[in-house]
């Protein structure tokens, strides 16, 4: 465990007391209203930037001006400046928000009718600000920012209308949720915290005078958390490690810290180590004997592959159920679900509690082992309260292929895990056979090959524009590829980069409808037999038909939701999209027995390796790829990496590991 203040130094790392520090002073931020007088502890053998940031942090809560040289300091290259993209900023897991009450609605719509601003927007700022969403905004106009899509501008627009010469670049509610709503945004990018000089950029971009008083007020206030990271590899003894500063939501941070604990405490838990090849023997077949020799001895275990290994972690799951042990798989999709058959859940439904284990009387899961599929779809909140459900002893597995999109929400935990290098990596060995796992296999070592496919399961078609891309498409989903291949057009999943545009989703979905399933649409432009993509929250993609549709609204088929779904009318242009073509980040998870994957001249500059490696990995038998951006797919494939993300989980994972290897010796 991390020492506290005022224990002997040489028994503590330097990593374990800063981070105990970091906690520490995160706990203080929280109770900073009820206990503004309360001293700040400090872990031990802080120095430098840490202690900078310690100090920075204890001079705003006592009311003084912290020294502007702790922000001077952050990295002047930040990694980049967060996209200002108009997207939702909140994050439910869950279905969405129950309707606000009709009388917080009505209250809101006048607000904005009285200041002109848009009261189709009502609703939402009732959800997502509570029964007092009105006074909340007539006290702080900048609150809007909350509601998914406002942008600063139209925020700002809305405090000019309510408080007239008052309003101003720098006033202090302002700035707050500037903060705020930029690290959200960052968030639904991937990061968990930002470097204090890119968040100070892009304030500076909405006009903040002071960014960096901004910075210090938001902290000083707990809007945000701020925290230094160890910058390169670990300094002898005496010097001064470099570290960078970041900033981030407490969300995104408890819920990252809470994950690297839960982690090292199944690691660190775990006891009743197996007879490894004894655990081999008992295997179905030779494929998973490594990933099952190390499970048998170890609490949490990681394992990657293609396609083609996913045979290994079912292996697991047969050999631990036959030693009689409580073993579960937990996958994204249902259609991965259904394929592992019994003991099998979706990492949603277990979280929610209507599919797996049930829980014991501590309120964790009833299990012995749980293997997690799809594990780079992990986002760092559902995999803190996924790891916190795991009790102690129990062996924890994370699956995945780390080549494909990382999650739809903040983290990169697959990714940062591996990194770490805290538990056995087990790396399978399995190609992903035949022309198309040789193509994916192919872009994932940054190569497009030209591949033999005497069965067609490969098919490029070239096309000039995207009025000729769309066309193709059609074709190809309506009788192409189910004459060639018997694959009916149900099982053919039409893959782009986007949403907007010519050949975007909108586009194939809107020319897809008029030919397989035509209609007036009558409800929000659906018809029954509609093929349709559910989003229950930001991020999370459900495939599903519309049955029907009545006063109650529109009732779709969903079997990724747990049963039948009816959308109410005033909900189904925000949550139903017509699915026929979705997005690679809405595909990943799931395969099809066909997949056209169409890649419009507009489309170059959003392609990259893993989005290649994705949309063409979710093909089973066929792949055609509809081509219009001439070189810039070799170019996407051999040059342009995943973006990168800015994540504290590895270096967390990597100091509660050298904590406890210390306490390991000191014993």
């Amino acid at each position: 465990m991390p020492a506290q203040a005022g224990e002997a130094a040489p028994a503590v790392s330097e990593a374990a007391a800063e981070l105990a520090a970091q906690k520490v002073e995160r706990e203080r931020i929280a109770r900073r209203k009820a206990e503004r007088s309360a001293p700040v502890e400090a872990g031990a053998k802080l120095s430098g930037a840490a202690a900078d940031l310690m100090a920075a942090v204890r001079a705003v809560e006592g009311g003084e001006k912290p020294p502007s040289r702790y922000f001077d300091d952050a990295p002047a290259a930040p990694r980049r400046t967060p996209d200002p993209a108009p997207v939702p900023v909140d994050r439910p897991r869950a279905a969405p928000r129950p309707v606000a009450p009709a009388e917080a609605v009505e209250a809101v719509r006048a607000l904005l009718a009285r200041t002109g601003g848009p009261e189709a927007i009502a609703a939402q700022a009732a959800e997502a600000l509570g029964e007092d969403a009105a006074g909340r905004l007539t006290e702080d106009p900048w609150q809007l920012l909350a509601v998914p899509g406002v942008r600063p501008t139209q925020a700002d627009g809305f405090a000019r209308a309510l408080l007239g010469a008052d309003c101003g670049p720098g006033d202090e509610r302002r700035t707050a949720a500037l903060v705020a709503w930029l690290l959200a945004q960052a968030a639904l990018k991937g990061h968990t915290a930002l470097e204090a000089a890119v968040l100070s950029a892009a304030l500076g971009q909405y006009a903040v005078p002071d960014p960096a008083e901004a910075l210090e007020q938001a902290i000083g206030e707990g809007t945000v958390l701020v925290f230094q990271e160890p910058v390169g590899e670990p300094v002898a003894e005496g010097e001064e490690q470099p570290v960078k500063v970041l900033v981030g939501l407490e969300g995104c941070a408890l819920a990252e810290e809470s994950l690297a604990d839960g982690l090292a405490r199944l690691v660190n838990t775990f006891g009743a180590a197996a007879d490894p090849q004894a655990w081999a023997k008992a295997a179905p077949g030779p494929g998973a004997a490594e990933l099952i020799r190390a499970v048998a001895g170890h609490g949490l275990v990681t394992h990657t592959g293609g396609e083609a290994a996913r045979a290994e972690p079912l292996a697991l799951l047969a050999t631990a159920r036959a030693l009689g042990l409580r073993a579960w798989l937990a996958t994204h999709a249902p259609a991965a679900r259904d394929l592992a058959g019994e003991g099998a859940a979706t990492v949603t439904g277990l979280l929610a509690g209507t599919e797996g284990p049930g829980r014991d009387g501590d309120g964790q899961l009833a299990l012995d082992l749980l293997v997690v599929a799809d594990a780079p779809q992990l986002d760092v909140e559902s995999a803190a309260a996924l790891v916190e459900s795991v009790p102690d002893g129990a062996r924890l597995v994370l699956s995945g292929d780390p080549g494909v999109l990382g999650s739809a929400g903040a983290g990169r935990v697959f990714a940062d895990v591996l990194a770490a290098r805290a538990c056995p990596q087990i790396a399978s060995r399995v190609p992903d056979p035949g022309p198309l796992g040789e193509l994916v296999s192919g872009v994932g070592a940054g190569e497009l090959l030209a591949v033999e496919a005497p069965g067609k399961e490969v098919v490029i078609v070239p096309v000039r524009d995207a009025g000729e891309a769309v066309h193709r498409t059609v074709q190809l989903v309506a009788e192409s590829v189910p004459r060639a291949f018997g694959i009916p057009a149900d099982g053919v999943q039409v893959i782009t980069p986007g949403h907007g545009g010519s050949a975007g989703t909108r586009a194939l979905n809107t020319a897809l409808k008029e030919r397989l399933n035509p209609g007036p649409g009558r409800f929000g432009g659906f018809d029954p037999g509609d093929r349709v993509v559910y989003v229950p929250s930001p991020g999370r993609a459900l495939p599903g038909r519309v049955v029907t549709a009545d006063a109650q609204g529109l009732h779709l088929d969903c079997p990724g939701a747990g049963g039948p779904v009816v959308v109410p009318k005033e909900r189904v242009e925000q949550l139903v999209r017509h699915g026929w073509a979705v997005t690679a980040h809405q595909a990943v998870g799931s395969r099809w027995p066909g997949v056209v994957v169409v890649l419009p001249g507009d489309a170059a500059d959003a392609l990259s390796r893993d989005w290649v490696y994705t949309a063409f990995g979710r093909a089973e038998r066929h792949l055609s790829v509809v081509h219009g951006v001439d070189q810039a797919l070799p170019r996407a494939v051999a040059e342009v990496a995943a973006k990168p993300r800015t994540t504290r989980l590895t270096g967390l994972l990597r100091a509660l590991t050298a904590a406890a290897a210390a306490g390991d010796l000191a014993e």
